[in-house]
């Protein structure tokens, strides 16, 4: 405003000058002088372009439109919801790391922190659109909701029994039984005193149960029947809710995908028997998602299995030895793993062979620098039972050591797990006897004794897997609008790996682009598929309907106004055309005031 001011004034102090001092008009020059100060005055304003603020046009609100399986689901509101976010404003959908561009609710998630941080970036308003069961609600910034207006979409109760739960093993050993945990709820108040299931491969019932529910009709059960039912390979086997007439039938499906092999995935090969042998396969049962068989010779040359003491001849031990994926190794039975393909090998020295072990109080220690560190992490293992015995070995060049030892607390420490890998085969010894003490105590020991088994069987089948490929996925079931994940297991770092899948709508080509943790996405519709790398190596992955978002969740976000913020914006001379209008005015008028002067 001040330069504006000084503009004028100098203007008019410009115009005086030349009419009064040097052409000396007199009173008969007031006109033409003031017209000239008028025409100078906006002629330096237009020149200096000066600005000031004015009110700003308010802009078109940016909608997020939750396109989350929830808003499509039985008694959502999905096109409610579109319709009204499309009047209100530019719309983009939200739910998932995926780009916007849904016209349905697809997404597998509800996740608004990553749509709300790149919107409230702009200097727009911002309305949410949502049912208000947000995944993430808990995680947003209070800075971010007050930027934006929240208007809600509930979905409507509709009662729903759903078959949330299905658990089982991936790898079935051919003769087994498969056994599968399930279970099954009531929501928005659906009733039944019981409902039937059932498990069908292709269009063949292979089993069926009825299960009693209890108060609010949830209830849980195991359903076994013989893996012969179904025969040798992979199968996709549905379990459903038979006969079930409710709001949202997508949750009364689920998919199982299992593999009949003819050998287990684990075998522990014990001569003699021990304490030892004895916890480790209890303890495998439990952790290991994959068949574990454990064989094990008593009376002289004997074998016997260690399921159910049957015997076994000693081939059926050798062929189960080397078609295992992980090979464990107790006492004198080194010579079975001889010509054997696991890509994990796991041998419990005894003094079989080398030097002999020295018994005493052996207290153990955990490595922070080992694949398995993380399975005796904050635990007091040094307090634990000690070992009884320890075959001494100095670890080689590229060994890992995984728990140390010390006897009677004193002098230095010797390693009492070792691993290393050598091509594509991954190898851990354990030179120390009575590490069942761990387990047989209970409590923290217990914890970390199986602790420690998981993690160093989980690190021994990472290993590569010739009939895997070089990726192979985390879980070979995906709910639908979640992607299915493959991490990578070739050698050296993650490369782009070209995967063809064959599914209900033939071969689809695709390559697996991995991160930084080594893990790639594919997004598939429901089905199931067969994938094939380049190599031949491959296997089989599915999408199920169903999905937790089809679950009615409390809601987690309210309904609100957006904190009301009025637009500012500047105007500048050169926008103002009545500017120039003015000065062109005064100088005309000037012009003619100097004609009738008979001034030039």
């Amino acid at each position: 405003m001040l330069l504006a001011v000084l503009v004028i004034l100098l203007a008019v102090a410009l115009a005086a000058f030349t009419y009064l001092r040097l052409e000396r008009s007199g009173p008969r020059g007031w006109i033409p002088l003031a017209l000239r100060a008028v025409a100078w005055a906006a002629l330096g304003l237009l020149l200096l372009n000066l600005s000031c603020p004015a009110p700003g046009v308010p802009k078109r609100p940016l909608v997020l439109l939750d396109a989350s399986l929830s808003l499509g689901a039985a008694g959502g509101r999905w096109l409610e919801a579109r319709d009204s976010a499309r009047r209100w404003g530019d719309v983009r959908t939200f739910g998932d790391e995926r780009s916007q561009g849904d016209t349905l609710p697809s997404r597998g998630r509800s996740l608004l922190e990553p749509a709300l941080a790149a919107a409230a970036a702009g200097d727009r308003p911002v309305i949410v659109v949502t049912d208000g069961e947000i995944e993430d609600a808990r995680d947003l910034p209070s800075e971010l909701l007050t930027r934006a207006g929240v208007r809600l979409f509930p979905r409507r109760a509709t009662p729903d029994l759903a078959l949330t739960g299905v658990d089982g093993p991936e790898r079935v050993t051919a003769g087994d039984s498969i056994s599968l945990d399930l279970e099954v709820e009531g929501l928005a108040g659906a009733a039944a005193d019981s409902v039937r299931i059932e498990v069908v491969s292709g269009s063949t019932t292979v089993a069926t149960r009825r299960i009693r529910l209890h108060e609010a009709a949830s209830g849980r059960t195991r359903l076994t029947f013989l893996s012969s039912a179904v025969g040798a390979g992979d199968h996709l086997l549905r379990v459903r809710l038979a006969g079930a007439s409710d709001g949202e039938p997508r949750t009364d499906s689920r998919l199982y995908l299992v593999t009949i092999v003819p050998n287990p995935g684990v075998v522990l090969v014990a001569t003699p028997a021990d304490w030892d042998s004895r916890f480790l396969y209890r303890t495998l049962k439990d952790v290991a998602r994959l068949p574990v068989r454990g064989y094990v010779r008593l009376d002289g040359n004997r074998w016997r299995s260690m399921a159910d003491l049957s015997t076994v001849s000693p081939q059926q031990v050798r062929q189960a030895a080397r078609g295992a994926d992980l090979l464990i190794l107790k006492g004198a039975s080194a010579g079975l793993g001889e010509g054997s393909t696991a890509r994990g090998v796991w041998r419990w020295a005894s003094g079989e062979d080398g030097p002999a072990p020295v018994p005493g109080d052996w207290y153990l220690t955990g490595s922070d620098n080992s694949p398995i560190a993380g399975a005796f992490l904050g635990l007091p293992v040094d307090s634990f039972p000690p070992a009884m015995q320890l075959t001494p070995t100095e670890p080689a060049a590229g060994d890992w050591v995984g728990l140390t030892a010390q006897l009677g607390r004193r002098g230095a420490a010797r390693p009492a797990l070792l691993g290393r890998e050598e091509g594509r085969v991954r190898r851990v010894t354990t030179l120390a006897d009575g590490i069942w003490r761990w387990a047989f105590r209970g409590g923290s020991s217990e914890q970390s004794y199986r602790a420690m088994v998981a993690a160093t069987a989980s690190w021994l089948l990472g290993g590569a897997d010739s009939a895997i490929g070089p990726a192979r996925p985390v879980r070979r079931i995906a709910q639908q609008g979640r992607p299915v994940v493959f991490e990578w297991a070739g050698s050296g770092g993650p490369t782009p790996t070209p995967i063809t899948l064959t599914g209900p709508d033939g071969p689809r080509p695709d390559t697996l682009r991995f991160d930084g943790a080594g893990r790639a996405r594919l997004w598939l519709p429901a089905g199931w598929y067969r994938y094939r790398f380049t190599g031949g190596a491959g296997g089989s992955v599915a999408v199920e309907e169903y999905s937790d978002e089809l679950l009615p969740r409390p809601v987690s976000l309210q309904a609100r106004s957006a904190r009301a913020q009025r637009p500012v914006g500047r105007t500048v001379a050169r926008d103002w055309l009545w500017l120039f209008g003015l000065c062109i005015t005064a100088l005309t008028g000037e012009w003619f005031a100097r004609r009738r002067l008979g001034l030039r």
